[in-house]
């Protein structure tokens, strides 16, 4: 007879958790395991939520286990290392993000690409290497293999560096890899909200010339005084957008709804980049002429690795790179799941675990 998710591991814990489709997230009892030799056990502080905790909630992508405890945005304070971990010790400030396990063998890992190796285990709704089911932070104790906990820089705040672990990464990774990180270059965002936002700020501090592209006039100030952007464009606005044809050395795409693609690779110099890390539900039309003729590329990006991952929360703490959160109570999490379905959010909620969970025992 199998074990209840509370007496399965020998470290209680306690969350919320969605039970069904329905993605509504009620108090949970379960366990972690205990701490061994590799392992970085910490109290969570706070944990980000991101637009994938929605739709994995609803089992929108198909393939969502319930009981399923979300997040991984993940930050908190060590509270017992093993015996063979070296990089942290109790007391430091650390975080977790979408990973918690790969294979270790193949060439993806050999390389810090843990990301995108084929047997990568996800911080939640996956299976790891015990069989057991992955539980996120939506919770009040984590554990996980020392090579998935990240350092966080003292400087940055727990609450606002959150997000990083998600969002951060999956902006720096392609900016890095794309060459679109030096300065000089001009970069198109598209999307202004929790991915958009910190790609300007990462943009503008490796100096570059920045383009904010929204189909909403209102968000031009927001870009231009509060996050630095150098210019805007409203996306359906033809004089604007007829202006700026083949500015750009490259465009970060961020919106997971269907858009039109044909007037983004227009702005884009020969050979520009079209990075897609937004992840629509349904596929999206690719005119292939326009990209022959300017030997355009469209490309994808997902997070990054763990030595990847390290490096950006470095680079944010040394160029003070947060993001915009409002910080919510656990008991809220429903009502912020309705308003992020909405876009009502400026730009990420956090909740605040550590002073809102036990409340709701």
């Amino acid at each position: 007879m199998s074990k209840s998710p509370e007496e399965e591991f020998p470290q209680k814990a306690f969350g919320w958790a969605a039970r069904d489709t329905s993605g509504h997230l009620s108090p949970f009892k379960f366990s972690r395991r205990a701490t061994g030799e590799d392992d970085v056990t910490f109290k969570v502080m706070y944990c980000g939520i991101c637009h994938s905790d929605l739709h994995s909630l609803k089992n929108e992508w198909g393939f969502s286990t319930y009981p399923m405890v979300p997040g991984h945005e993940i930050v908190g304070i060590v509270t017992e290392v093993g015996q063979k971990v070296s990089k942290f010790k109790v007391g430091d400030k650390v975080g977790v993000g979408c990973m918690v396990g790969a294979c270790h063998s193949c060439d993806n890992c050999s390389n810090d690409l843990e990301n995108y190796c084929p047997k990568m285990i996800l911080t939640y709704n996956a299976t790891y290497y015990d069989g057991s089911k992955t539980q996120g932070g939506y919770s009040d104790v984590m554990v996980a293999a020392e090579r998935y906990v990240v350092k966080i820089p003292d400087n940055l705040p727990l609450d606002a560096g959150a997000p990083l672990l998600c969002a951060g990464i999956t902006v720096y990774s392609p900016l890095k890899y794309y060459g679109l990180s030096e300065p000089g270059k001009h970069v198109g965002v598209v999307g202004l909200g929790g991915l958009g936002h910190v790609a300007v700020k990462f943009a503008k501090a490796f100096g570059v010339k920045v383009t904010v592209i929204s189909t909403s006039p209102a968000k031009e100030k927001e870009a231009i005084e509060h996050l630095g952007a150098d210019s805007f464009l409203v996306s359906r606005n033809q004089e604007q957008m007829q202006a700026a044809m083949s500015t750009m050395d490259g465009i970060i795409d961020t919106v997971s709804a269907l858009h039109p693609l044909l007037p983004l690779i227009g702005l884009l110099k020969p050979h520009g980049k079209l990075v897609m890390v937004g992840a629509p539900d349904k596929p999206m039309e690719l005119p292939i002429f326009p990209l022959l003729m300017g030997r355009k590329m469209v490309a994808g990006s997902a997070i990054g690795g763990m030595k990847e991952t390290q490096e950006m929360i470095d680079f944010a703490g040394k160029h003070n790179i947060t993001a915009d959160v409002e910080v919510i109570p656990m008991d809220y999490v429903n009502t912020a799941m309705e308003r992020l379905a909405k876009a009502d959010v400026r730009y990420r909620f956090v909740i605040d675990i550590a002073n809102t969970l036990p409340k709701t025992a």
